[in-house]
């Protein structure tokens, strides 16, 4: 009787405890934009004799990107599996344009380079594409092929389901989940896009620079392991 008393006693206490704290959670995710400057990232542009901070810039603790040249921001460190959170809007005031945010980038640098693409497109985020080859497997009823693009080379692409982003000027939320080989894209807690069959492989993270003057507030990785 004494034993099961014990027993009792024992369940209950590692009961009350917690298996995770939000604090331990939260301790997993990794700033990739720390609000003060672009350490940790490097640049890409078409133009060479552009600097990166004619086009990138921090101001008032965004991140902002002129849109002009073509060309991305890239981290230094290289990802393979990870959850990612992006917050965006199109500069109030200005015409809105396009962008995206690129994964898994490896191969030689140019203007679009062999990677996957959340599209940042105005009017089109949830668009997910696949770059010079990249493989990219999903429904065929939203599937777009392009062959031999003097661009983006072999591009495989898949329409988002339906659209929810907010009027250009207001901040916007990307949830990307690439884990191993399926990718899901979610904007503003809608899932847009479901692939898989990616290319896993570790690589940089990018911001494009596409035409259109874009902001970020937030650009944040949890890894998976």
């Amino acid at each position: 009787m004494r034993t099961y008393a014990w027993s009792v006693v024992l369940i209950l206490a590692l009961g009350a405890l917690p298996t995770r704290s939000p604090a331990a959670d939260a301790a997993k995710s990794i700033p990739l934009f720390n609000g003060k400057d672009l350490s940790g990232w490097s640049y890409f542009l078409v133009d060479p004799d552009v600097a990166m901070e004619d086009v990138w810039s921090v101001q008032d603790g965004l991140l902002v990107c002129k849109g002009e040249p073509l060309g991305y921001l890239y981290t230094t460190a290289e990802y393979t599996s990870y959850e990612l959170v992006v917050e965006w809007r199109w500069a109030p005031g200005t015409e809105p344009g396009n962008s995206g945010v690129l994964m898994r980038i490896n191969g030689e640098p140019r203007a679009i380079p062999r990677s996957y693409e959340a599209q940042l497109q105005s009017g089109n985020a949830g668009a997910l594409h696949g770059f010079w080859g990249m493989k990219l497997s999903g429904d065929p009823a939203r599937k777009r092929e392009i062959t031999d693009h003097e661009r983006l080379g072999d591009m495989v692409a898949f329409a988002k389901i339906e659209a929810n982003e907010n009027p250009p000027g207001e901040w916007n939320r990307y949830d990307i989940r690439l884990a191993g080989p399926d990718i899901v894209l979610r904007v503003n807690g809608k899932t847009l896009n479901e692939a898989t069959d990616t290319e896993v492989l570790a690589g940089p993270i990018g911001l494009q620079s596409e035409g259109g003057e874009i902001q970020f507030r937030k650009v944040e990785l949890t890894p998976l392991d």
